[in-house]
C-alpha cells in the first residue's frame, strides 16, 4: 500500500513537471523564445533588486545613513536627527525591531513583483502561485514531507545554534512567554507568505516558461543565499527545501501548501526550542502550565541578533 503511494505520487510529479519542461521547450523553439526575453530579464533583475532594497531596510538601524543624508540634502538636520533617535530607539527593542523586519521583508517581497505582474505582464495573479484551484492536488506529499520535518525538528532544536536562533523574539524566561510572543508569531507567518510567493510564486513561475523544470534552481540559489546567517544545518536544508518546494509549485501552480508546511515548520521549531529549555514544564489549574525559570536548571543561551541580521 505504501509502494503504491509513493509510485502514484511519483508519477503524478513526474507528470507534472514533465509538462512544464514541454511547455517551456515549445517556447524556446518559438520566434519569441529566440528573441531577447524580456520577461525574464524583468523578472530576475526585480527579483535582485528587491533582494538589494530589502538587505538594506530590514531593521530600522539600516535606513539610518539614509536618513542623515537627506536630512543634510534638505537642510533638515534636526528632524533627521530626531528620526535617528527614533530608530535606534526601535533598533533596541526587540518586539519593534521584528516588527519592522517582518513588515519590511513582506513588503519588499510583494510590491515590486506585483507591480510588474499587474501593470508591466499584464498577467492575473493565479499564474504566479496566487491561486486555490488545484492547491490541494499535491496535499499527500505535503502532509508526508511534514511527518519527515517533525521529528527532525525536534531533533536539531537541541542544537545550541538553533537555540541561540529561535524563536526570534527573546524569550528567556516564563513572563516573557505573553501577548507579545503570539503577535510576533502571526507576523513571522505572514512573512513566509510573502516569502513563498517572491520565491515559488513570481521567480519560479516567471522563468518557467525560459528554463522549464531548471527554473527551480534558478530560484532555489537565492532562497539558498538568504539563509546564510542562519544556522549551518538550516541553511543545508534551505538548498533541498527550495528544491522540494520549487517542484510542488510547479506541479500545483499554488504557492499556498508551500506557506502552510513553512508556516508549519517555523512555529514547530519555535516551539521545540522552547520547550527544550522547560518553558512548557508542569500543569497549573489556571493558566495550564507552570513555567520554569531556567533551561532545566542551566542558564538560557544568550540571544543572538546577529542569527537573525
Amino acid at each position: 500500500m505504501i509502494g503504491s503511494f509513493f509510485r502514484s505520487c511519483r508519477s503524478w510529479l513526474v507528470d507534472a513537471l514533465h509538462d512544464v519542461e514541454a511547455e517551456a521547450d515549445v517556447y524556446r523553439r518559438s520566434p519569441s523564445g529566440q528573441s531577447l526575453d524580456i520577461k525574464t530579464i524583468t523578472v530576475l533583475t526585480t527579483a535582485a533588486v528587491c533582494l538589494t532594497v530589502q538587505n538594506y531596510t530590514q531593521h530600522p538601524e539600516r535606513i539610518i545613513p539614509l536618513v542623515r543624508w537627506l536630512g543634510h540634502c534638505f537642510s533638515a538636520t534636526d528632524l533627521s536627527d530626531l528620526l535617528i533617535i527614533r530608530l535606534t530607539a526601535w533598533d533596541d527593542e526587540p518586539l519593534t525591531r521584528l516588527t519592522w523586519w517582518a513588515i519590511a521583508v513582506s513588503l519588499t517581497y510583494t510590491i515590486l513583483p506585483l507591480a510588474v505582474i499587474h501593470w508591466g505582464f499584464r498577467e492575473p495573479l493565479s499564474a504566479y502561485g496566487l491561486k486555490r484551484r488545484g492547491m490541494f492536488r499535491g496535499l499527500s506529499l505535503y502532509l508526508l514531507f511534514l511527518s519527515i520535518m517533525v521529528p527532525l525538528i525536534f531533533l536539531v532544536s537541541a542544537d545550541h545554534g538553533f537555540q541561540n536562533t529561535y524563536p526570534f523574539l527573546p524569550v528567556r524566561k516564563p513572563s516573557e512567554l505573553s501577548s507579545e510572543l503570539f503577535r510576533w508569531e502571526l507576523l513571522y507567518a505572514l512573512q513566509f507568505v510573502s516569502l513563498e510567493f517572491f520565491f515559488r510564486g513570481f521567480i519560479l513561475h516567471g522563468v518557467r516558461h525560459r528554463f522549464g523544470l531548471y527554473s527551480i534552481f534558478v530560484m532555489m540559489l537565492p532562497y539558498c543565499m538568504i539563509h546564510f546567517q542562519k544556522p549551518f544545518l538550516e541553511c543545508v536544508a534551505s538548498i533541498l527545501a527550495g528544491i522540494g518546494l520549487g517542484a510542488m509549485s510547479l506541479a500545483t501552480r499554488s504557492i499556498w501548501l508551500g506557506a502552510f508546511l513553512h508556516i508549519s515548520v517555523a512555529w514547530g521549531m519555535d516551539f521545540a526550542c522552547l520547550s527544550r529549555r522547560g518553558l512548557f514544564a508542569r500543569k497549573n489549574s489556571t493558566t495550564g502550565f507552570i513555567l520554569e525559570e531556567t533551561f532545566r536548571g542551566q542558564p538560557l543561551p544568550p540571544f543572538c541578533a546577529e542569527c537573525l541580521f
